[in-house]
């Protein structure tokens, strides 16, 4: 049941990041779902300062997920077009 919640939630993160970066149009279900499970692990890294836990789905825990990859996404776009957006 864990990976399914990963999956889930990471699509959910990794979609709403890309919403917010203004990339939606150029990313899939399976990108989303990347940048989500990927921006959280960048997020708890920032966060926790290099600590990573398995600490439950919460809001708090949500928000920092997001703000990992919108972290991400603003790093490859910032080497896609040489600027953040």
């Amino acid at each position: 049941m864990g990976l399914i919640m990963w999956l889930i939630v990471g699509g959910v993160i990794g979609w709403l990041a890309s919403i917010i970066m203004r990339t939606d149009a150029q990313q899939g279900i399976l990108l989303n779902i990347v940048v989500g499970i990927v921006g959280a692990f960048i997020g708890g890294l920032i966060i926790t300062g290099g600590s990573i836990n398995n600490a439950p789905l919460n809001l708090t825990t949500f928000l920092v997920s997001l703000l990992g990859a919108i972290i991400l996404l603003a790093i490859v776009n910032l080497f896609r077009r040489g600027r953040v957006r």
